[in-house]
C-alpha cells in the first residue's frame, strides 16, 4: 500500500541510478542497475514505500565508475509514465540546455505526468566534461549567474504571456509558451555550498540541496540561506544528501560501510576529489561543497557517510528527526542495493520517523 505524508512531514527522495556504477566509488558488490526496467521497478517500490521524490542524475562523460549514462529528462519521463504519485526531479545543466527548450520540454512533461516533474539546476563543476562536449567553461561565479538567469527565464516563460528578458546569457523577446505547465509550476531545486550558490538559492530556488553533513553543520547552512531568503521575501526548503545503511545491528551497518571504504577504487576517488576540490578553490572564498571531505567521504561522492544514517532502523530514524530539527525538509538517499534497501527503508525506518514526528508535534502542542 502506498504511504502518504502530511505537508509538514519530512520528505524522502532517492538518487535515481540512471548512470552505471552505483552510488559509491567502490568495488564492493552493488545490486543496483542503470537499466530502464530496473529503474521502473525501483520507482514503483519507492512509491509504495513512502518516498516522495526521485532525483535523476546528469552526466555527459564517463568517469568515477559511471561509464554509461542515460539522459535525465527523458529517463525521468519514463519513470513518471510508470508511476502515479512519485515526483521525479530531472537534472539540467546550463550550456547544453537552453531555457527555451527546457521550459517547453518540462511544461509538456508536467502536463503529461499530472504535475509530477521538477528540475534540479546543476551549474557544473567538472571542467573536463564541458571541454569534452565543446561547451565554454565559465568562471565559478559566472556559472551561478548563468544558472540564475536560466531559472528566471524558466519562471518568466511559465508565468507570462509575452516574456521579455535581457540578461548577459539569455534573451527573450515577447516569447509566449502555450500550453504552460499545470499550476503550481515545476519546483526548482539546486545544490552547491559556495556563497554564490547559497545567495542564488535565496533569490530564486524553491529547494536547496546540500552535501552530507552533521545536524550542527546543516543548521549553520540553513540559518544562512533562510536569513538571506527572508530578506528577499522568500522561503527556501532544504534537502540534505545521505547514504543509508540500515541493518539489524549497528555493528553490521558499520561493517558494511567499512567494507565499502576498504574496497574503494583509490585512483577514481582521488581523481574525483582532485576535480571537485579544484572547483571549490575557484570560488572567491576558495571553498566549495567538498572542501573538508576526506577520502572516506569522497567514496560516496556527495559526502553521504557524513550524515551518519548508518545503524539500526531506530538509530537512523532518530538521526533523521535530528536533521529535521536542524532545518532539513527532505532527505536525499543513496543505497548500496537500491531495490531491496529502498523497500526495507520504507518498511522499517519511515514509519519510525512518522511516529517520532507525531510525538514531537504532540509535545509541542502540550507545551503551548
Amino acid at each position: 500500500m502506498t504511504q502518504t505524508s502530511a505537508s509538514s512531514d519530512l520528505k524522502f527522495a532517492y538518487w535515481v541510478p540512471n548512470v552505471s556504477g552505483g552510488l559509491v566509488v567502490s568495488n564492493i558488490e552493488q545490486r543496483t542497475s542503470h537499466h530502464p526496467q530496473y529503474n521502473v521497478e525501483l520507482a514503483q517500490i519507492a512509491e509504495r514505500s513512502g518516498f516522495d521524490y526521485a532525483l535523476s542524475q546528469i552526466r555527459f562523460t564517463a568517469g568515477y565508475g559511471a561509464d554509461e549514462q542515460h539522459e535525465s529528462v527523458s529517463f525521468s519521463q519514463h519513470l513518471l509514465a510508470h508511476t502515479t504519485s512519485l515526483k521525479v526531479i530531472a537534472a539540467l545543466l546550463p550550456g547544453p540546455w537552453n531555457p527555451a527548450l527546457a521550459a517547453k520540454q518540462l511544461a509538456t512533461v508536467h502536463i503529461l505526468s499530472g504535475g509530477r516533474i521538477a528540475v534540479n539546476m546543476v551549474s557544473g563543476w567538472f571542467r573536463g566534461e564541458f571541454h569534452a562536449i565543446g561547451e565554454h567553461w565559465l568562471d565559478h561565479d559566472e556559472r551561478y549567474r548563468r544558472t540564475e538567469e536560466f531559472i528566471r527565464s524558466l519562471r518568466g516563460i511559465w508565468s507570462e504571456d509575452a516574456f521579455t528578458f535581457r540578461g548577459d546569457f539569455y534573451r527573450f523577446n515577447n516569447y509566449s509558451l502555450k500550453p504552460k505547465p499545470i499550476e503550481p509550476q515545476p519546483e526548482i531545486f539546486q545544490g552547491g555550498s559556495s556563497r554564490a550558490a547559497r545567495d542564488m538559492a535565496a533569490r530564486v530556488s524553491d529547494w536547496y540541496f546540500t552535501n552530507g553533513n552533521t545536524p550542527e553543520g546543516l543548521a549553520a547552512q540553513v540559518d544562512d540561506i533562510r536569513a538571506k531568503a527572508t530578506d528577499a521575501g522568500r522561503r527556501v526548503k532544504i534537502g540534505i544528501n545521505a547514504f543509508a545503511i540500515v541493518r539489524d545491528t549497528e555493528e553490521e551497518a558499520l561493517a558494511v560501510r567499512d567494507e565499502i571504504v576498504a574496497k574503494a577504487n583509490p585512483e577514481a576517488v582521488r581523481a574525483f576529489g582532485h576535480e571537485v576540490k579544484n572547483a571549490g578553490k575557484a570560488s572567491p572564498e576558495g571553498e566549495g561543497n567538498w572542501a573538508k571531505s576526506t577520502f572516506e567521504d569522497l567514496v560516496q561522492y556527495n559526502d553521504g557517510f557524513r550524515t551518519n544514517l548508518i545503524g539500526t532502523p531506530l538509530q537512523v530514524a532518530e538521526r533523521i528527526v535530528a536533521l529535521k530539527r536542524a532545518g532539513a525538509d527532505l532527505i536525499l538517499l543513496g543505497f548500496l542495493h537500491f531495490q531491496e534497501e529502498v523497500e526495507h527503508f520504507g518498511r522499517t525506518v519511515i514509519p519510525l520517523v512518522r511516529e517520532l514526528e507525531a510525538s514531537q508535534a504532540s509535545h509541542r502542542l502540550a507545551a503551548e
